[in-house]
């Protein structure tokens, strides 16, 4: 059976309106996937030069600032040492003997989690030493002994086992 003229026309405008719908589809989807790249490469060349002036501020810092806090580092990791014990390591005579520039600097950039320091060191009171929570809070606080803020020390007290 033959199509008649109506339904000829009927026909042919569904496909164009089809061709249509499609190629606004692919016009859409191509224009999704400019963006997408567009904002890729914008993140990427933001990430490129992040990493620059990180590389750049790193290389403006001193040697002895570094190794400054390099050795801190390794007094927060080993020792379990508090901010201010490792600065007063860092700059004391008998200690590191780092200029106070040098020391601050490590003290500004070193990342840890000293209430977790305060706990290890508190338990060590603990275990080695026999002692009462009193006098291990007291140790850790004392400018004598740990420096580690209030807060931090009885953390430890607080999580001690």
């Amino acid at each position: 059976m033959e199509e008649t003229p109506e339904e000829k026309a009927a026909r042919e405008a569904k496909e164009v309106e089809e061709k249509a719908l499609a190629e606004q589809k692919a016009k859409e989807k191509a224009e999704a996937q400019a963006k997408a790249d567009a904002e890729a490469k914008a993140k990427a060349e933001a990430e490129a030069k992040a990493k620059a002036e990180a590389k750049a501020k790193e290389e403006s810092v001193p040697r002895e600032h570094k190794s400054a806090l390099k050795k801190a580092e390794q007094y927060a990791k080993t020792m379990h040492m508090s901010k201010a014990g490792i600065y007063d390591q860092l700059t004391s005579e008998y200690g590191e003997n780092f200029p106070a520039d040098a020391a601050q600097y490590a003290i500004n950039n070193i990342v840890f989690d000293w209430k977790e320091n305060a706990l290890k060191k508190a338990k060590s009171y603990a275990d080695m030493m026999s002692m009462s929570n009193s006098a291990i809070y007291d140790q850790l606080i004392s400018e004598y002994g740990e420096k580690f803020t209030k807060e931090e020390a009885q953390y430890a007290i607080d999580n001690l086992e």
